[in-house]
């Protein structure tokens, strides 16, 4: 079941939308691999097009929330003829529409960059994972190098206009190892150095009550 509901106050890029699957193609290669370990009840926050839908293996069922309608309207198409059910919500991760402890698996790919309230956004997926959950991340995030993040921060307010809201040095790593998770693993998918987009991956889990 695909449900929607089209609010006015969410933001809207069209041509961002239009362009997201060419510009990820790059990142195409890391989704299989990195979505394989999601398992049981999955929720992906901020879904875009659609892009990891195709990825998943074996899962019970998917919860897919995304806040722009033309994305959503992507993703919609993507969503039809999945081997699993899949339920699309508009709505933002800063107020995910779902109860505590609902998910096995929690997925975040590129996403944390966009989000307004960023802190908000993982607080919340920690509360509706399972304790046990697994959260599944790919993000890029802010430069170790000096002159790379100065760069990252002189672009940072011109590329958020082309980019749809995203922040290149935004440190969106350090939120989700800061936020509450154990076992929290991070590996770099690519150059660290001399580089504006680094891109990190990584798996953590949601501890059980002490």
């Amino acid at each position: 079941m695909t449900t929607f509901d089209n609010r006015k106050d969410f933001p809207q890029h069209p041509w961002v939308a239009a362009s997201l699957d060419f510009c990820m193609r790059p990142m195409r290669r890391l989704r299989p691999k990195l979505l394989a370990a999601a398992s049981g009840r999955v929720l992906e926050v901020g879904c875009g097009t659609g892009m990891n839908f195709d990825c998943y293996a074996g899962i019970e069922s998917l919860a897919a929330v995304e806040p722009d309608p033309h994305m959503l309207r992507r993703a919609r198409v993507k969503a039809e003829g999945l081997p699993y059910p899949a339920r699309l919500e508009q709505a933002g991760a800063e107020d995910l529409p779902f109860d505590d402890d609902s998910f096995d698996t929690a997925v975040l790919t590129w996403v944390l960059c966009t989000i307004a309230q960023p802190q908000a956004a993982v607080a919340e997926v920690l509360r509706v994972l399972r304790p046990g959950g697994r959260l599944i991340y790919a993000e890029h995030t802010r430069a170790k190098g000096r002159l790379a993040a100065s760069m990252q921060d002189g672009l940072t307010p011109l590329w958020k206009k082309l980019a749809g809201g995203c922040h290149l040095n935004r440190d969106s790593v350090a939120m989700l190892a800061e936020a509450g998770f154990v076992d929290f693993s991070c590996r770099p998918a690519g150059s660290e150095s001399w580089n504006l987009v680094p891109v990190y991956t990584g798996t953590a889990t949601k501890p059980y009550l002490p």
